[in-house]
């Protein structure tokens, strides 16, 4: 199955994991990094520790589903179009 997936290298950063501890990023030369959100015109939405968890926790739920023969589920952070959310992210760019 991971052999399906892309392995790109990266150049200036690098991603670790284990199962107790989530993410962990650092520049090529081990200085601490973290996890953004970069929209399509370069701007950082989100980035962070929180993100990093929330990234984890989708990854782990994915790999549940697969294994109980539920893998074409869809995993997310928060529900789709959630107005709490909406209603934030309006409130932020006002």
């Amino acid at each position: 199955m991971k052999n399906a997936i892309p392995n790109p290298p990266l150049q200036a950063s690098r991603i670790t994991a284990n199962a107790s501890t989530g993410f962990k990023v650092t520049t090529a030369d081990g200085r601490p990094a973290r996890l953004a959100v970069v929209d399509d015109e370069g701007n950082v939405i989100e980035a962070g520790q929180d993100l990093a968890w929330a990234a984890w926790r989708v990854c782990v739920e994915v790999q549940e589903n697969f294994w109980e023969g539920m893998g074409w589920l869809e995993v997310h952070t928060s529900p789709p179009g959630d107005p709490v959310l909406v209603e934030r992210l309006m409130g932020k760019a006002a």
